[in-house]
């Protein structure tokens, strides 16, 4: 926020606060597709960014954890507009994928949802998209999945 605020210098509070916004895309989808390289992970995440026409501010930090129960791909990327951060499981059969995407600028869920389908090939996505600005509205997407 504060880089957004340091970006925007010389524009009045009014103006910032029509130009910030609080949206928040959060996904569960059952994958074709389950990746296990953090390295591919990592630049997965910086592509991700780049589509959605943001800036990396830290990151992305990317892991896998190789624990009983929880094994699976772990990353999270620091946006000047806040972060997104992923979580994929790949003991279970489909695998499962959970995704977080908040952001304080506009962006397009189904840019989203396609670079999801492309590169999980996901037999099952659900999504909430809110709008948190003033209390937690669901907003459609523009665009069905599929």
């Amino acid at each position: 926020m504060l880089l957004l605020i340091e970006r925007l210098n010389g524009t009045s509070i009014g103006k910032m606060a029509e130009i910030i916004k609080h949206k928040h895309l959060i996904i569960r989808a059952e994958t074709g597709k389950t990746p296990t390289d953090p390295k591919w992970l990592h630049s997965w995440l910086v592509k991700l960014v780049q589509e959605i026409k943001m800036d990396i501010c830290q990151g992305p930090i990317t892991a896998y954890v190789n624990i009983p129960g929880n094994k699976g791909l772990t990353g999270v990327v620091i946006i000047e507009t806040s972060h997104i951060a992923v979580h994929i499981w790949d003991e279970v059969n489909p695998g499962l994928l959970q995704m977080d995407v908040y952001s304080c600028a506009e962006f397009d869920p189904q840019t989203i949802f396609d670079f999801v389908d492309e590169e999980f090939a996901p037999v099952k996505l659900e999504y909430k998209f809110l709008d948190r600005e003033k209390s937690l509205t669901t907003i459609e997407a523009k665009n069905k999945i599929r």
